[in-house]
């Protein structure tokens, strides 16, 4: 019987892609930019240069979102002649070791605009130059020298790029540094780290400019640090049993171009260089209103802010901003069938400009699937009343949109989980390699100071660290003129002795004016954070909302004046509410390569801006600190959180009250009777 499941599922998966994706001849304004388009903005900016156009890199290349009043004002009206917004697509390059903004207008095929940054930080870094700096130390003399000091072979050293931070200096070079590693007996290479060499390259000459070779450690161990399947020995971990999912009356959702409609849900999905997987527009049908409502005009992740915690010489830089310095679309890999993904899941790729402008195209950058986890959607059990027992029970089946990232050592699992009710669920996971340190202990008895971290095999120590995911969350609900409510539970006592109790507690709601209002460290009181629209009340007089529930507290621990959390003083609060700003994309700022803070969402915010009944974002960051423990080597099982957008009084009553259960396949072997 397992065979014949397995059969299904891979029947399953390589049939289902070619009966849900339609053809699609027009652009939706959010869709990515296609391959063709890509190739036309390489040759209108290369063609406004003739005479450098050989010295062009294209650091960054994706859409020019259009105006959203315009773009509303468009699908207000579906069956209008009115053209869309015009497509454009926004670039940054470097010249001459300048940095270009550049807007081009792919519908005159010209250049709207061309101008010169001149403030402090760099644009994101491309994939060809990072690989060209790393591989510098090969044949660099003294780095040479150094691997023949530590009596290592020269061929098995495989070397990674670093970006080095901002620590107060008034001016600086675009540059990196670089690492290296050792990879003889094992694929592992982050758990053998050669310390105490370090190398600065800049990118601009592509050339090393300082070198530094401060102490030897002991090399970790290769043996025990491999992952790979083929490499393990006996005996082996738990058997588990495959399994597969059957949907006998076909997949429950329909790909048109980028738009998914599933269930109650329509909305659209698009690929960027530097967010990954964007979300957008998305509505709910309301089968009341019999009409689609929206909830989210535009969702992402706008950076991830990974300190970690070692002040010394060869550690204290690594405060990295994966989003802004590498791009998590140039990041994101290749889901794998069946393992990344369940059997039922349709892919779509991405595409993204290399350094020459040329689309690269990411096979597989994200599924989509039904998930049947065998959670419940609602349920109840009445036997109160005489000689009657009721028993009505809905499962829970959610559409998944999928994406994983791999900067550099970490992977990342982006999931954005539509459900029937509502809600949205947004759920990461990280797993991966751990960054480590190479020393000289093999028993935490040796160890007389703090190391930063955990001692998670001889000579290796797991760096205490930190990930925070910040998601920009532009919320439309019902409707793009909305408020943030913060429902504050607060306790009363109970007067005149009217009651046996003392105490309870009520809500005491208040509306944000402007963004200090909007400004919320969670875990300090308890209270519901709502955004609501002021302006649509349900029949009893509430006022139509989602509100955020939000996932695992963990706030910055790095002082304010610390230079990092200068640059991440986004992390300072878990909630901002800004109003809508088109260019307020990035949690951090537009150039976060050696940033110096001046560009923040924590800088925007501070002109405190009026929110009430505005169109407004809502910045969300959920937090991890990582203490490192020696199950996470030598590879991370994935730790899970999230968090959730949910309706509150957005309808009337309860929108699966009436969801028939879904259709099951007969499997002869079954014993369970429903």
């Amino acid at each position: 019987m397992a065979s014949l499941v397995q059969h299904l599922g891979l029947f399953l998966l390589f049939f289902v892609p070619l009966s849900l994706v339609s053809c699609h001849s027009h652009h939706h304004p959010l869709d990515s930019l296609t391959p063709s388009e890509f190739r036309q903005v390489q040759a209108i900016v290369k063609g406004s240069n003739p005479g450098s156009s050989h010295n062009v890199t294209f650091q960054y290349v994706g859409l020019d979102e259009p105006d959203k009043p315009a773009l509303l004002s468009w699908l207000s009206n579906p069956n209008s002649t009115t053209l869309p917004p015009p497509r454009r697509a926004f670039v940054i390059t470097r010249l001459h070791s300048q940095t270009h903004e550049i807007i081009v207008d792919l519908s005159t095929q010209s250049i709207v605009s061309d101008k010169v940054y001149s403030g402090h930080g760099y644009p994101l870094l491309t994939s060809e130059e990072q690989t060209a700096a790393s591989e510098l130390p090969l044949t660099y003399p003294p780095f040479i020298a150094s691997i023949r000091k530590r009596k290592l072979k020269l061929s098995d050293v495989v070397c990674s790029t670093f970006t080095v931070g901002w620590f107060g200096e008034e001016k600086s070079r675009r540059v990196l540094k670089i690492l290296c590693f050792y990879t003889d007996g094992t694929a592992n290479l982050y758990m053998r780290p050669i310390e105490g060499v370090t190398i600065v390259v800049d990118l601009d000459e592509m050339k090393i400019t300082e070198y530094h070779d401060r102490l030897t450690v002991p090399m970790p161990e290769a043996e025990g640090t491999e992952y790979r399947l083929s490499k393990q020995k006996p005996p082996f971990g738990p058997r588990l049993n495959g399994v597969s999912t059957m949907q006998p009356d076909g997949p429950g959702f329909k790909i048109d171009g980028h738009n998914i409609r599933w269930a109650n849900w329509d909305f659209h999905v698009s690929f960027d260089a530097r967010a990954g997987l964007i979300i957008s527009l998305a509505s709910i049908y309301d089968l009341q209103k019999r009409t689609f409502r929206r909830v989210l005009y535009r969702g992402y992740l706008s950076e991830l802010f990974v300190p970690y915690m070692d002040p010394t010489e060869e550690w204290y830089y690594k405060t990295f901003f994966d989003l802004g310095e590498f791009g998590f679309g140039l990041c994101t890999v290749p889901l794998q069938p069946l393992a990344d993904c369940p059997s039922n899941a349709v892919f779509m790729d991405g595409y993204y400009a290399g350094q020459d402008g040329k689309p690269v195209k990411i096979s597989n950058a994200f599924c989509i699937f039904e998930q049947q986890a065998g959670r419940i959607m609602w349920r109840h059990t009445e036997v109160e009343i005489p000689g009657e027992e009721i028993r009505e029970v809905r499962p829970e089946v959610s559409l998944v949109v999928r994406m994983v990232a791999t900067v550099g050592n970490y992977d990342y699992v982006l999931d954005w989980e539509f459900k029937p009710s509502g809600s949205i669920k947004l759920g990461v996971g990280l797993t991966g390699i751990l960054e480590v340190k190479g020393v000289s202990y093999t028993h935490t008895s040796q160890i007389k100071e703090d190391v930063y971290g955990t001692l998670l095999a001889h000579n290796t120590i797991g760096v205490n660290h930190d990930h925070f995911l910040t998601y920009h969350l532009d919320l439309d609900v019902d409707g793009d003129a909305n408020s943030f409510v913060k429902a504050n539970l607060e306790t009363k006592r109970v007067k005149d002795n009217i009651s046996p109790r003392k105490s309870y507690w009520t809500v005491v709601s208040e509306t944000a004016k402007t963004e200090s209002d909007a400004q919320i460290q969670l875990g300090l009181k308890p209270a519901e954070l709502i955004v609501v629209n002021p302006n649509k009340k349900t029949k009893l007089g509430n006022y139509v909302g989602y509100r955020l529930i939000p996932g695992s507290l963990s706030s910055p621990l790095l002082s304010d004046d610390d230079y990092p959390q200068i640059r991440g003083a986004f992390t300072k609060y878990d909630v901002w509410i800004t109003p809508y700003n088109k260019s307020e994309k990035w949690a951090g700022g537009l150039y976060m390569d050696q940033s110096r803070g001046d560009d923040t969402l924590a800088v925007w915010s501070q002109r405190n801006r009026e929110i009430e009944n505005k169109d407004i974002v809502l910045w969300y960051t959920i937090g991890f600190h990582h203490v490192p423990c020696q199950e996470d080597f030598p590879v991370m099982p994935t730790l899970s959180g999230g968090f959730e957008l949910r309706p509150t009084n957005f309808f009337e009553r309860n929108p699966v009250l009436k969801t028939k259960p879904p259709t099951y396949g007969h499997w002869p072997n079954c014993t369970t009777k429903p």
